[in-house]
């Protein structure tokens, strides 16, 4: 995948895990960062389970539950 669809998919995902996790948007840069991170974050987690994420849904999936993750763990020791 090229880095431009990388950034897309880190945007999008960013965006959606921001939007579940009723947080309100962190702006473009901050959804652009959950996302990235999350992305990573969620592969981790993916391969640990044994799944795959095939194309680019997998990947927006596998994306937006590591930014979900990452946004609740933030919110955890944001609150200690």
């Amino acid at each position: 995948m090229s880095l431009i669809g990388f950034l897309l998919i880190g945007l999008v995902a960013g965006w959606l895990a921001s939007t579940f996790m009723r947080g309100g948007s962190l702006g473009l840069v901050g959804n652009l960062a959950v996302g990235v991170v999350g992305a990573f974050i969620g592969g981790l987690l993916f391969r640990l389970l044994g799944l795959a994420a095939v194309g680019m849904i997998g990947q927006l999936i596998t994306a937006t539950v590591g930014a979900v993750v990452l946004l609740y763990l933030v919110r955890l020791f944001k609150q200690a």
